[in-house]
């Protein structure tokens, strides 16, 4: 039977793109618990995962009322466009799986590799992470400031995630920046996501989700 008394704390699904994903959200777990209850799948996968564990498995389908937000932790790469509009429409199945309110769908976007938000965490940049050797430069650069880095490694990806203070600020700028590039808006709207998902410059979101954990403090 679904729970009927909804949580003092909000109740957030992640659906994780990677093994570096999962291991940032579970630093964001343990950081945020006394004031978020974060859950991930053991599972990889982001849509399509969420489309069927939602529609398919029994836990997800009595959870979804007392589901608060799902989140999508993922990169944003050119092979991806086309696939905005199915993704699209599994957003808009998910969030009326609860009514009044509906379930908050935040995307966690980061252009190319996980390791460019990562790298916001020292510094402010904006290059092209499209190709694969743009990718391999920004590793390298990620593993310059912390030698220990390995794709999810929990850990490695915690020593780096305390800094996180600075990269919000940084990623709020790499999606402000984009202002004069066309993007239409910097508030989290489908139009501005599809803009960011379909133009592939270097940005990312990830900080919007912190931005909500840190204003449950207040």
């Amino acid at each position: 039977m679904p729970r009927k008394l909804k949580k003092e704390k909000p109740y957030i699904e992640v659906f994780c793109e990677g093994e570096s994903e999962q291991a940032y959200t579970d630093f964001l777990r343990e950081k945020f618990r006394d004031i978020a209850v974060i859950h991930r799948p053991k599972s990889t996968g982001t849509f399509d995962e969420a489309d069927g564990k939602y529609r398919n498995d029994q836990k997800y389908k009595n959870n979804a009322e007392v589901t608060d937000e799902i989140w999508f932790f993922f990169d944003v790469e050119t092979v991806d466009v086309p696939k905005w509009d199915s993704r699209m429409r599994i957003i808009k199945r998910l969030r009326i799986l609860r009514k009044r309110p509906n379930i908050r769908i935040r995307l966690l976007m980061t252009t190319g590799c996980i390791e460019y938000w990562l790298m916001l965490h020292y510094e402010m940049s904006a290059p092209s992470i499209q190709t694969v050797a743009e990718k391999e430069r920004m590793l390298n650069k990620l593993t310059s400031k912390e030698p220990s880095y390995k794709k999810g490694d929990f850990d490695a990806i915690s020593k780096i995630a305390v800094n996180y203070p600075t990269a919000v600020i940084n990623a709020r700028k790499t999606v402000t920046n984009l202002l004069s590039q066309g993007l239409p808006g910097v508030e989290d709207t489908d139009d501005r996501n599809r803009w960011l998902c379909t133009q592939c410059l270097t940005f990312s979101t990830v900080y919007e989700a912190i931005e909500f954990l840190e204003s449950l403090k207040e």
